[in-house]
Order: structure tokens, then C-alpha cells, then sequence
């Protein structure tokens, strides 16, 4: 296990659109600070940008409100385009209540708004989630571990809501070149006790580090995580997701 592990924001990224080579803006502003990345690195990229940058943005005047989405705005003063926009993007909605929608994303996640969110981009425009984060992840890292000469690892981040506990945390969308969960079954505890159902979601836990110096407003949506390199190789982002079998509220 690391002893430390030491997370750096990057500044210089600048407002990324649509068709941007974003691997090429973070490499590009890494050269600038002077921080070169090392084998391990964790490079942690925050949903936002990505999305920008695949674009993944809907105007929302070219969006059609159904019946369902009018309806449901109306009851609870909310734009009926976003509600619409949350729909299209649900593949199952779990809660509709008091003015809050949690659904169920193509991609699996169960979070608010289907991941829809209108801030820091322009007025009437609202980012939708990146259709395959671990694709994003993947050509992320493929880009920046060539430009680098080393092998790192990437994440796609955002932050979620938790059920049962207040304020929001960033978690692991896409993975690429980091195992996201570290399993304990099997091992013995220093009182000789056999572990059998601790499972540490290490990508969620390097991501919500990387939120501390990342921020919603400084414009730094990009951080390096270095020391996780013990927990470097294969794995997906898909692999958080709990099987539905497994899900005891659904």
C-alpha cells in the first residue's frame, strides 16, 4: 500500500469546445507548468470538459418538451427543455418527487438529472454525460501516455449525490490503465478474522481526492494523482457498477 500520495491541480486549460483534441490541451498545459508526468500518474479529467469536448452540449432551444416533461415543469417551476433533455437521457427513472429527478443513465449510473447540468457553460445550453467514459478514459490515456513517454492511468470524473448523506463527491465515470477496486475478500485482519465483503472503490476515492484541488469554479478540471501507482493496470469504469442481482433497493 502507498504511504502518500501527493494530487496536483493543473492550470492553463482553457475553454474547451466541441472537436478540441483534449489529451493535446492537457499535454499542452502540463509542458507549460513544468510538470512532467511519471509512470503511475493518475490523471483525473472532469466530466465537463470531456463532454465539451466530444460534444456532448444541447441547445436547449432545439429541444421539444413532451406532454410528460411540460407537465412535470410546470408543477415544479423547472425549465420543461431540461426536464426533457433528463428524460432522453434516462433509461429508467427511479424517483420523481418534490422537484428532483433521479434516473438511471444509459450508461448505468443512478444519480440527479440524469448527470444534465447547465453550469459552467453558456446560457440555454446544458452538457449531457460522454456516451462511453471509459472509452473517453481510454483514448485520454492511450494519448497522453504516448506524448509522455510513460505509462499513466486516466479518469473521467463528476460529482454525485449520495443517498442517506449530504453534499456531493466526485466518483470514477471512466477508468483506463487503474484497477477501480481493490478486493480484501480473502485476507485476514492483524486479529486473524477472514475479511469477506470489504471491496475499497479505489477510483472512487482518487477521484473525490482530485475534487479537493480541482473545484466547481477555479477552472482547473484537470489534477494529477501521483503515488497510485501500486493499483495501476486493467480495469474500467464499468466494473463500479453494482449488478442489478446485487441491488437490494431497486
Amino acid at each position: 500500500m502507498p504511504t502518500e500520495l501527493r494530487i496536483v491541480s493543473v492550470p492553463g486549460i482553457p475553454e474547451v469546445t466541441a472537436g478540441a483534441d483534449l489529451a493535446e490541451l492537457i499535454g499542452d498545459a502540463l509542458s507549460a507548468c513544468g510538470l512532467a508526468l511519471e509512470a503511475g500518474d493518475v490523471v483525473v479529467v472532469a466530466q465537463k470538459v470531456v463532454s465539451k469536448s466530444e460534444g456532448a452540449v444541447v441547445a436547449l432551444a432545439d429541444v421539444e418538451p413532451s406532454a410528460r416533461a411540460r407537465e412535470w415543469a410546470s408543477a415544479y417551476e423547472k425549465d420543461p427543455a431540461v426536464i426533457e433533455v433528463v428524460l432522453r437521457e434516462s433509461r429508467r427513472l427511479v424517483r420523481m418527487e418534490r422537484g428532483i429527478v433521479i434516473s438511471e443513465t444509459h450508461q448505468g449510473f443512478i444519480c440527479a438529472n440524469a448527470g444534465v447540468d447547465a453550469s459552467n457553460v453558456p446560457e440555454g445550453y446544458v452538457t449531457i454525460l460522454p456516451r462511453d467514459p471509459d472509452g473517453s478514459a481510454a483514448r485520454l490515456q492511450a494519448t497522453l501516455s504516448a506524448r509522455s513517454g510513460v505509462t499513466v492511468a486516466t479518469i473521467v470524473s463528476d460529482t454525485f449525490g449520495r443517498p442517506w448523506r449530504d453534499g456531493v463527491v466526485n466518483v470514477a465515470l471512466g477508468v483506463a490503465g487503474l484497477r477501480p477496486l481493490l478486493d480484501y475478500r480473502g485476507a485476514r485482519d492483524p486479529f486473524g478474522r477472514l475479511l469477506q465483503s470489504t471491496v475499497i472503490a479505489v477510483a472512487d476515492e482518487i477521484a473525490g481526492a482530485a475534487e479537493l484541488v480541482m473545484g466547481k469554479t477555479a477552472g482547473r478540471p484537470v489534477v494529477v494523482v501521483r503515488g497510485a501507482g501500486e493499483w495501476a493496470g486493467h480495469g474500467t469504469g464499468a466494473m463500479l457498477l453494482r449488478p442489478p442481482s446485487m441491488d437490494l433497493f431497486r
